[in-house]
Parts: structure tokens; C-alpha cells; sequence
């Protein structure tokens, strides 16, 4: 798979739902031999079983927006262990998972996959044009 955005999320951009400065958006590391990503059909971060969530959530900050692209301060995951961690899945959160919706999957970014040891893991987001992801 590679970097993809949920459409159900797609299209809460779209008709207004989200607001990536001021909605709370955070950040899970999975595991892609416990889920697989189907971007079509899976909604919210429920559709991703807890057994396939090695660490997180860590919350997004210093977000900000330019020329569509998402930005946000790099996440660290502190102490993490447990299985492969092969996918960054980004997701606001409502406060119930049943209703927290699926923005952002990302399997092809710097440092993937990588095994945890106990140590702290930290996402450094690429600063190239496109960011975290592009609208």
C-alpha cells in the first residue's frame, strides 16, 4: 500500500467537518501485520483493532496549514515495545472511538518499518512541499 488518505475523511475535508488547526488530531503507529488499510471503507479509528495499535495515540501539535498541505510539530512516542510497527495512521478525535474519524495512512515515510525497543520513537514529518499530506 502507500500513503493514502481515508475518503470518508477526504470527504469531511471536503463538506467542512474538519479543521486540521483546531480539531484535536493525533497519531497512532500500527502494525501491518494486524491491519490492513482499506481506505474506501474504514471510517473511524474503531475499524482499526486496539491489538494492531503498538503505540500512541500522541496528540499533534503546532499544526498549521500551506498550499493544502497539513503540517504539525514532529510526534514522540515515548517507550515504546511490542511488534513491527509498518504504518502511521492520523485520525481526529471525538472522544469515542466509534466517532473519531480516519484522516491519513502512511506506509512509506522515512524510517519504516521499524521495530520498537523499549526507546522512544519520534515521526519527524517531511518538510518538503506535501508536508504531512496534501488536500
Amino acid at each position: 500500500m502507500a500513503n493514502t488518505l481515508y475518503d470518508k475523511g477526504r470527504q469531511r475535508f471536503l463538506e467542512g467537518q474538519f479543521n486540521w488547526l483546531t480539531d484535536t488530531i493525533k497519531v497512532y503507529l500500527v502494525s501491518t501485520s494486524a491491519y490492513t488499510v482499506n481506505a474506501a471503507t474504514h471510517e473511524f479509528i474503531s475499524d482499526i483493532s486496539s491489538s494492531a495499535r503498538i503505540a500512541g495515540p500522541v496528540t499533534l501539535t503546532a499544526k498549521s496549514t500551506a498550499g493544502g498541505a497539513a503540517d504539525a510539530g514532529d510526534a514522540t512516542f515515548t517507550a515504546v515495545s511490542g511488534g513491527a510497527i509498518g504504518a502511521i495512521v492520523i485520525y481526529a478525535d471525538t472522544g469515542t472511538e466509534g466517532t473519531s474519524p480516519l484522516i491519513a495512512y502512511l506506509d512509506t515515510a522515512t524510517g519504516l518499518p521499524i521495530t520498537p525497543n523499549g526507546g522512544d520513537i519520534i515521526v519527524t514529518w517531511d518538510n518538503g512541499a506535501n508536508k504531512i499530506f496534501k488536500l
